[in-house]
């Protein structure tokens, strides 16, 4: 054997080792840092640890049909350790940056809709069904056909969609923007502040938080949503100890008077899984429709989140796919049983997360961050609650921009595509709600293949879910049809 030879049969010098835990998050893979993951972690959670305050708040101020009332430090404990438990495991599980707590709208659905119809045992129930029938869906495959069934285009447009739908949620939350009382017999729906003019330290302080975010961003300063969340919040605190301001809406960012809270873990396990089928004056159709309102509302939500944050954290495959999806929406079914389990409604996944995305978050190392963050909220939650929605909501308004930039992908010539791709964007943020953006859109493009001539092309199953959202848009009409209304 030559020395050439035994040169080539020498074993190669073994590659350098990395991290474990950058191996097992694949965070260098991503082209992703410790610092940016860290960073994303604390971004996602003060742009949603609001949930912390508004959750307890929708389902403590409504009564049951017997007039019970579920306590607010009950809540507080129940849906900060929901989110901590259910985002560390998405995490690790899923290796998405993708936060998961109550879901807002779901829960008002199960505050004012269901709950005083039966008793809160049976309401919760109805919650833990619906996230084990969301479950059976993923374990048969049919929620992941679903989403690759979507053509590319479409899902680009969801993610714009979000991004406008966020960055409005942003201006809504911060008092830049409000809704005009119907009793003021306008035809204009919102209006700039809450009288037609920006007044008061709160907007203020959410208005420079905007021109501080974008203009790190355009600096490309690392940790610009981080920082300018932090700044905003020390402003805050500043203003509200110097000057007189009315409100600050559900935050208050003052140093409180307590850091330390002890957590009430009484209501968990407090359901009853099949008990509103025999709830008295509630028929077996009204149950069903409510449950197929829970899924179809909770299915295409974080259908639309899951999409939209791996769009904007550049990890969809070259075939437009979701890496780990079936672990993904497996975790996030599981999210909705653990909330109703927890008494907290269910638990889906944040489009907040976003704002941890753009702060540069690719993997779920960040939902160890921010699931970390929820667990300390359950003994400091006085503490970490003090950050204002107008110091978190810039964020939301400068992911929002940075989602919109994929509108540029759309082929706006081809009709089949950009009518139902408008429909998506628009109809999102113009109805406040994820679920009938894309109901809008798959109608529509179903409907527009068909006039063309070119129903074959459309996929089965968007067929089918596409006769579901006929179903959910009509639910009413449908509803005093069958007598349930």
């Amino acid at each position: 054997m030559t020395d050439t030879q035994k040169a080539t049969d020498r074993p190669s010098a073994p590659p350098p080792r990395t991290n474990t835990v950058d191996r097992a998050f694949r965070i260098s893979e991503r082209g992703s840092t410790f610092g940016r993951e860290i960073r994303g972690g604390f971004a996602t959670f003060f742009t949603m640890a609001y949930i912390l305050v508004l959750n307890p708040i929708i389902l403590g101020s409504a009564e049951d049909k017997f007039g019970r009332q579920l306590d607010p430090v009950q809540l507080t404990t129940a849906t900060a350790l929901v989110a901590a438990v259910m985002t560390v495991i998405m995490g690790t599980v899923g290796n998405l940056p993708l936060a998961l707590a109550a879901g807002l709208g779901l829960n008002a659905v199960v505050a004012f809709q269901i709950a005083p119809l039966m008793s809160w045992d049976d309401a919760m129930g109805l919650i833990v069904l619906e996230g084990l029938l969301i479950c059976v869906l993923v374990v048969t495959g049919l929620r992941e056909a679903v989403m690759h069934a979507i053509p590319q285009p479409l899902k680009q447009a969801i993610s714009v969609g979000i991004g406008l739908f966020i960055a409005f949620i942003g201006f809504v939350d911060a008092g830049f923007v409000s809704r005009i009382p119907d009793a003021a017999n306008t035809t204009v729906p919102v209006q700039l502040g809450g009288s037609g003019a920006l007044t008061g330290w709160p907007v203020l302080v959410f208005c420079l938080g905007v021109l501080l975010t974008v203009g790190l961003l355009a600096r490309k300063v690392k940790g610009a949503i981080l920082i300018s969340i932090v700044t905003m919040t020390v402003v805050a605190i500043v203003i509200d100890s110097i000057a007189e301001v009315e409100t600050w809406g559900l935050t208050t960012p003052a140093w409180p008077d307590e850091v330390v809270g002890s957590p009430d873990f009484a209501l968990l396990g407090d359901f009853s899984l099949f008990g509103a089928f025999g709830a008295p004056g509630v028929g077996v159709i009204t149950v069903v429709l409510l449950v197929f309102t829970l899924i179809l509302s909770d299915f295409f939500d974080t259908m639309g989140t899951v999409v939209g944050i791996s769009t904007e954290a550049g990890l969809l495959d070259e075939d437009g796919k979701v890496p780990n999806l079936g672990r993904v929406l497996l975790v996030d079914g599981a999210a909705a049983v653990a909330g109703g389990a927890a008494s907290s409604s269910s638990a889906t996944s944040y489009i907040e997360s976003a704002a941890g995305v753009g702060e540069g978050a690719r993997t779920g190392f960040a939902n160890l961050v921010t699931g970390g963050l929820f667990a300390l909220a359950l003994f400091f939650t006085p503490l970490l609650t003090i950050v204002p929605l107008q110091a978190a909501a810039p964020a939301l308004v400068a992911v929002g921009f940075l989602m919109m930039t994929q509108v540029k992908q759309i082929d706006w010539d081809k009709y089949e595509i950009a009518v139902p791709a408008f429909l998506t964007i628009a109809v999102m943020p113009f109805t406040y709600s994820i679920t009938n953006g894309i109901g809008a859109g798959f109608v529509a493009y179903v409907v527009i293949k068909t006039v063309l001539g070119r129903a074959k092309e459309v996929h089965w199953l968007l067929w089918g879910t596409s006769a579901l959202f006929l179903v959910y848009f009509a639910i009413d009409p449908i509803e005093q049809i069958l007598g349930v209304k």
